[in-house]
């Protein structure tokens, strides 16, 4: 059982998940993004993984992961998250959704199992790191690295992020038996539409690849 410290009262909620799937950066409107996360960080900030490679242009291993996901951006609007980056203004074109502070460098199973909300950081207990499934990378207990949260920087991950991320990976896994993991892995030939039909939240998959696929011809 996880032991999770936050400062407020746990209370029995009906309150929904908000599904997601595996963030990719695929429009062009991200490149800002993954180039900034990339300088930043210059590491896996959750593993402490330096990627050595990085001189000859090599980041194979290593991805930008969004925070809040890019398919909710619509989401992002509506609650007007945008008040919580403070690094950009409205006036340069590109969403705040692409700021820096909603993202780090993960290396790409670990930014896998960050969207698939199979791990958080708790900003309020020291950034530690905590992993609901079998722990495979001996993470859980780790702390975020200072990199990417460097008070003095302004593109410096955000808190508040991290805690809305911190909330949908308890509503995801402490309830019952826990929200399904989606499938992802979709080789050629598979198909992809009857496994997403016959799965769990078919509806809701479907409006989310949608999305993701929109971004792209965006």
């Amino acid at each position: 059982m996880k032991f999770i410290a936050i400062l407020e009262i746990m209370r029995v909620t009906d309150e929904p998940w908000i599904h997601r799937l595996i963030s990719r950066n695929v429009s062009g409107r991200e490149d800002h993004f993954r180039d900034g996360i990339r300088a930043r960080d210059g590491k896996c900030v959750i593993s402490g993984v330096v990627n050595s490679r990085a001189y000859r242009g090599n980041w194979t291993r290593f991805e930008g992961a969004h925070i809040f996901p890019l398919e909710k951006e619509n989401l992002w609007i509506e609650w007007n998250y945008g008040l919580w980056i403070t690094d950009m203004d409205d006036t340069n074109g590109i969403s705040k959704i692409n700021s820096c502070q909603n993202g780090f460098l993960l290396q790409a199973n670990i930014h896998q199992d960050f969207d698939q909300y199979l791990l958080l950081v708790n900003p309020d207990d020291h950034y530690k790191i905590i992993v609901f499934d079998p722990d495979l990378d001996g993470l859980d207990g780790r702390i975020l690295d200072p990199v990417c949260r460097n008070p003095e920087d302004p593109h410096r991950v955000s808190d508040q992020l991290l805690r809305w991320h911190f909330r949908q990976c308890v509503l995801a896994n402490m309830r019952g038996a826990g929200e399904p993991i989606f499938e992802h892995d979709f080789p050629p030939g598979a198909d992809m539409v009857g496994e997403i039909s016959e799965g769990p939240y078919a509806k809701e998959r479907f409006e989310l690849d949608l999305a993701a696929r929109l971004r792209e011809v965006t």
